[in-house]
């Protein structure tokens, strides 16, 4: 018991001792970072201006200037904030959503620079690209193209963008290589444990139509394989790493031993690039959970490595009587499925790996019951609303709730699921979709995180 209570007494001190150098060096970085500058209204002679678009997660626009006194117009056409940093030093304003600046750089020779929102986790996301100096460059060309950073104005073809976003709706749904979060078949080893095999590697994954990325994934696959086991098997899964770096895997909502975790170097060991590692434990309780890397996860998760997890059955409040509705005795679920939501890295705004018009629709009939589990892996909150069908929220991370409630948006931040019963009680075609708009659509047409219920006339 002592030396127990002295190692924690250590951990603890190790811990407080990391929190103030931390501190430390955080007010350093504060009192050495360059204030950022607003530019004047009056530029001078040799300015350059250049329009550079900041979104969830890129920076577009003028990347390609001549030299003089550079001053950058920020707009932010996302939905959180963003700034912008110049070449790893100057740092311009947080710009809300919606909103514009112009940022003073100051004079620049001929080169190349590179460009990042430096919001925690923004660059890894995607929020990172090269700006060029070039004396050959032309001012006459800065900001063609980009008008007011979607602020239309009067030579908007407003027609035009009806037909393009007509004509991006009607393509749903597109084919596309690859289907995630298919099934996971494990084998049966003789004591009865259900294996499983994970391979870790960078394949290439259709996000949309003609749109393929480098994908760090599990089996080839986004989200990576599903794994459903009952309650008391014994689980073993084992993962052979072939990313360029090293990985592991964390059990996100599933009880596991401590050496079992997945977090490298506290639990375990790195599985280096080429390695394999094992992981086993108890499907001890019921569980909504999710597998996905730990190490870098800043890289991996948003790229790709992220997978679902079910561990035997949700209890539903079958006989309930919910705000007036009551819940058929005898219900019978028709389909049970995971609607994983991201928003970063290369696969970007989606709904299992994949971006409107790829996303699948859910093809149902009238008066099923469907069962849907919500999983945000991405970085941002995902208020999910159903255009038709009340939502009953039956548990919250997998936990049952003692008092389900209906909703017809459901507020999805990260790391958290929600799993949500629905009646599909009238037939049609009704749309399913993130409720930030500039989540789903742009001046190219609908995207990212739009699906659709499909009803179908039951048979009379």
């Amino acid at each position: 018991m002592k030396d127990s209570k002295r190692l924690f007494d250590g951990a603890l001190l190790s811990v407080a001792l990391a929190a103030v150098l931390i501190s430390v060096m955080a007010v350093i970085a504060m009192a050495t970072r360059p204030d950022p500058v607003v530019v004047a209204a009056d530029g001078g002679s040799d300015e350059v201006r250049a329009h550079l678009t900041l979104t969830e997660f890129s920076i577009e626009g003028d990347l390609h200037v001549p030299p003089g006194n550079l001053v950058i117009e920020l707009h932010n056409e996302g939905g959180i904030q963003h700034n912008l940093q110049f070449d790893g030093e100057e740092i311009s304003p947080m710009v809300d959503s919606g909103e514009s600046i112009e940022f003073r750089i100051g004079n620049v020779e001929p080169g190349e620079y590179t460009v990042i929102c430096a919001v925690p986790g923004h660059s890894a996301a995607g929020m990172t690209a090269t700006l060029v100096v070039d004396p050959d460059a032309s001012r006459e060309d800065l900001g063609a193209g980009h008008g007011d950073g979607g602020h239309h104005g009067d030579e908007t073809d407003w027609e035009a963008l009806d037909e393009i976003m007509l004509d991006s709706i009607r393509a749903f749904p597109a084919e596309t290589e690859g289907v995630g979060n298919e099934m996971l078949e494990p084998t049966i080893a003789a004591d009865g444990t259900k294996e499983f095999e994970l391979t870790a590697a960078i394949t290439p994954w259709e996000v949309e139509p003609g749109r393929i990325v480098d994908a760090w994934t599990y089996n080839g696959m986004v989200p990576g394989p599903m794994i459903k086991v009952d309650v008391g098997d014994n689980v073993r899964v084992h993962i052979q790493n072939d990313l360029p770096m090293g990985t592991d895997i964390h059990w996100h909502g599933v009880r596991t031993p401590n050496n079992m975790d997945g977090v490298s170097p506290i639990t375990q060991d790195l599985i280096r690039s080429g390695e394999d590692f094992t992981y086993e434990f108890v499907a001890e309780r019921p569980a909504v959970g999710m597998y996905h890397a730990h190490h870098h996860g800043h890289v991996q998760i948003p790229n790709g490595m992220f997978a679902v997890m079910l561990i035997g059955e949700m209890p539903l409040p079958r006989g309930e009587t919910i705000s007036g509705v009551t819940i058929p005795e005898d219900l019978e679920v028709a389909q049970e499925f995971p609607m994983v939501l991201n928003d970063a890295g290369v696969i970007g705004f989606s709904l299992n790996g994949k971006s409107f018009p790829a996303t699948a629709p859910i093809v149902a009939t009238e008066g099923d019951w469907i069962l849907a589990h919500y999983y945000n892996e991405g970085l941002q909150i995902h208020p999910m609303h159903q255009h038709q069908f009340p939502q009953l929220i039956v548990a919250k991370d997998g936990i049952p709730l003692d008092n389900p409630y209906w909703a017809d948006t459901v507020n999805v931040a990260p790391g958290e699921r929600y799993s949500v019963l629905m009646n599909v009680d009238t037939a049609g075609v009704w749309v399913w979709h993130c409720h930030i708009l500039t989540h789903v659509e742009r001046d190219e047409g609908m995207f990212g995180m739009v699906t659709a219920m499909v009803v179908q006339e039951a048979d009379s």
